[in-house]
């Protein structure tokens, strides 16, 4: 049987933090785990991944010439190839684990908290990802910049998507480190090091083509994993969605010694949040976070047109769509096969708590089934999976990173476009190098400190920061420079501020108190509302001749979001 140790549940806190926002996990901090015994099966399938994405990337070098085959892969992915690699980098191992233990533990809500996820795709679609690819070349950062200023709202644009980056960095790295150290029985820091230098290679030599291979590839095994996982059991309850759901109420009622009546309100909403504030300012935090991600963003460069953008967004709404079903079938499969198993239960801490704890925490709860519906054979396939994930996800935030050191900080605002693709290309190097030393130093700062606050961080500065700037720029022909970059900063500044305020880190991280002077798990309510008004003031209030020629040349950049005329084509590898 598997054994896992009982501090995981602390642990996996972390690494649903790269799904489960902040009002979801604001625990204090993560513990330190114990290593497990070897799981060779886990190995073998992981060494046999690696090995198939490293091949991948020796034969992505070759194709990696310029600066745009490095970026965006030549801009010659397809609409399906990229929709697969945006779900790839979308569906991390946490959401695998978080969004299954929600359904877990609380039923109906862990629908409910995926359907926030969801929501941001048709934002992405209709309002951003045919005007992105026409107007962009590299990343967020051009567009913004397309009829503005180039250097000022350049720095801001890399700023912002720099905190972004290292926010969803250090929970990814920690995440993996904890992950592995219990899966696989590695020790922590070996683990950190190994993410590390993986992700290195794949986007130092093999840039984004290598990247989004390494992306569908895991996307494709993560999907097939657990779609194995909901079939077995459906299979279990007959294919009847009305028999899970039954099977379920009555198992939840007995291992948490609870009536019929009780048990039934695990299929209807409950309380995830605290207030209707709360649940609002959470939602436009997911919803717009999401179109203010970098490394979403740059996806949408890697293919050839508008139409293949517009394509991608469908296919990445369908596979992540699916993948949410697949994680609520899983949790509820959950509650019948693993919660009234004893092999899962952690007897002795049930016995102090007087609640249901499994071993390791209920975060374990799909690896628990993983076991349960495969054995240790499939075991090792999820945990392999699992790092594989990280892996894949790691790859396109430092990717996004370095495009924000090398092409919007080196080539454009410090050497203000004087720069050849080569020396742009080796600056690009040079600061995958720099990110994934960064990453593996935060991921051993950070191995006991929870992180979930940081990734809550991550979504607040990227609806706050980047969302406004972005679709301002695209749709209203007032915005200027001053208020582009004002409106950022103070996005930015304000998000990171209200943040620093909440719970999460005034109380269970910095033990500043014991209220936190805001009661809210997150501030993108205030922080994007503070963004938009700065952007619209400062913007309205600029009378220079620089502002009226930017709002002059808006129906040429209009014209081109619109048809993509002068938007440069595919290479062809």
């Amino acid at each position: 049987m598997i054994k896992v140790n009982n501090t995981l549940k602390m642990m996996l806190t972390t690494a649903s933090a790269s799904m489960i926002s902040l009002s979801a996990f604001a625990a204090p901090t993560v513990g330190e785990t114990e290593k497990q015994a070897t799981n060779w099966i886990a190995i073998i399938m992981f060494v046999l991944f690696v090995g198939l994405t490293l091949f991948i990337t020796k034969w992505a070098a070759k194709r990696t010439q310029s600066t745009k085959d490095f970026y965006t892969a030549g801009g010659g992915i397809t609409g399906f190839q990229n929709g697969l690699a945006i779900a790839g980098d979308f569906m991390s191992a946490a959401s695998f684990l978080g969004i299954s233990a929600m359904v877990f533990s609380s039923g109906y809500d862990g629908l409910l908290y995926s359907l926030g996820f969801m929501v941001g795709w048709p934002i992405v679609l209709f309002l951003i990802a045919e005007r992105l690819r026409n107007l962009g070349k590299y990343n967020f950062s051009d567009v913004a910049s397309f009829r503005l200023e180039e250097r000022p709202v350049r720095a801001m644009a890399a700023v912002n998507s720099l905190v972004v980056v290292a926010f969803y960095l250090i929970a990814q790295m920690v995440g993996a480190g904890q992950l592995i150290k219990l899966l696989f029985g590695l020790d922590y820091n070996i683990a950190v090091v190994i993410v590390g230098l993986l992700m290195m290679a794949y986007v130092m030599f093999g840039g984004m083509l290598a990247t989004t291979w390494v992306q569908i590839i895991k996307a494709v095994l993560l999907l097939s994993g657990a779609t194995f996982m909901a079939f077995m059991v459906m299979k279990h309850v007959g294919f009847s969605f009305a028999e899970m759901f039954n099977q379920a109420i009555n198992v939840f009622g007995e291992v948490h010694n609870k009536t019929t009546e009780e048990a039934t309100q695990i299929m209807g909403p409950g309380g995830l949040v605290k207030g209707p504030l709360d649940a609002i300012s959470l939602g436009l935090a997911l919803m717009f976070g999401t179109a203010g991600l970098p490394h979403i963003l740059m996806r949408f460069f890697t293919v050839k047109d508008a139409k293949e953008a517009r394509k991608s967004v469908v296919f990445a709404t369908g596979f992540i769509g699916y993948f949410y079903l697949l994680t609520f079938i899983i949790g509820f499969g959950a509650i019948l096969l693993v919660a009234n198993n004893p092999a899962y239960i952690d007897q002795a801490k049930t016995a102090v708590t007087g609640s249901l704890q499994l071993i390791g925490g209920s975060n374990m709860a799909a690896v628990h089934l993983g076991h349960a519906v495969g054995g240790n054979i499939f075991l090792g396939f999820i945990s392999a999976v699992a790092f594989a994930t990280i892996l894949a996800v790691v790859a396109g935030l430092t990717l996004a990173g370095a495009s924000a050191v090398s092409h919007d900080l080196y080539a454009n605002v410090f050497k203000r476009g004087q720069v050849t693709e080569q020396q742009e290309l080796k600056v690009s190097k040079m600061a995958t190098l720099g990110l994934a030393i960064f990453a593996m130093l935060l991921g051993i700062m950070f191995e006991k400190q929870n992180v979930a606050f940081m990734v809550g961080l991550a979504f607040a500065v990227a609806a706050s920061a980047n969302f406004p700037v972005l679709i301002l720029s695209m749709f209203w022909r007032g915005l200027t420079t001053r208020g582009a970059v004002i409106g950022g900063w103070a996005g930015l500044i304000s998000a990171l501020i209200l943040i620093f305020l909440t719970k999460a880190v005034w109380v269970d991280t910095l033990k500043l108190g014991e209220q936190a002077p805001l009661d809210m798990s997150n501030p993108a309510l205030f922080s994007m509302l503070i963004s938009f008004f700065a952007c619209w003031f400062f913007s309205i209030t600029d009378k220079s001749a620089r502002a009226q020629q930017e709002q002059a040349k808006y129906d040429a950049q209009f014209v081109r979001s619109m048809t993509g005329i002068g938007a440069s084509g595919a290479s062809d590898h």
